[in-house]
């Protein structure tokens, strides 16, 4: 089965990125896989507390990622797998694809403020011609009938 991956984090246009992949792999039968990556500048403080700020961290990206799976289990029939990785994002992404053969295709949200698309989106881009699957780039500010039409 083909994955989507998709990167969860904390975006506004992370929703459309998951709406987009969700819709996608239940018309196409496939999957998504919600990769989560903590950065680790997270946990550059004493041993005790930087354990204590990763399980909190992990916590928050399970709830977070819980209501993501509900829509997609509710309203796709698509029940999405969680990956949480920790170190430099783009780093942890790549890793993933290479390490699971089965994802097909990664999906980001674009924002769409005055910074521009976003930092993971931008380096993605500049490096896409060496990866090994295509890349779908999905408008933060879409709108969820237009995502409905266009899947």
């Amino acid at each position: 089965m083909r994955k989507f991956l998709v990167v969860l984090d904390d975006s506004r246009e992370c929703l459309n990125a998951m709406r987009f992949a969700a819709m996608r792999a239940a018309k196409t039968g496939g999957g998504v896989e919600v990769l989560a990556v903590i950065p680790p500048e997270e946990f550059n403080h004493w041993i005790g507390v930087g354990d204590l700020m990763r399980e909190e961290a992990r916590e928050r990206i399970e709830a977070h990622f819980e209501v993501f799976a509900k829509w997609m289990r509710d309203k796709q029939n698509v029940d999405p797998e969680l990956v949480i990785r920790e170190g430099d994002p783009m780093t942890e992404i790549l890793a993933q694809i290479r390490d699971d053969s089965a994802i097909g295709v990664l999906v980001l949200g674009a924002g769409v403020d005055k910074k521009g698309p976003g930092p993971l989106v931008t380096e993605l881009t500049r490096s896409s011609g060496n990866l090994s699957i295509p890349i779908t780039i999905v408008p933060g500010d879409m709108s969820r009938e237009r995502l409905e039409a266009i899947t």
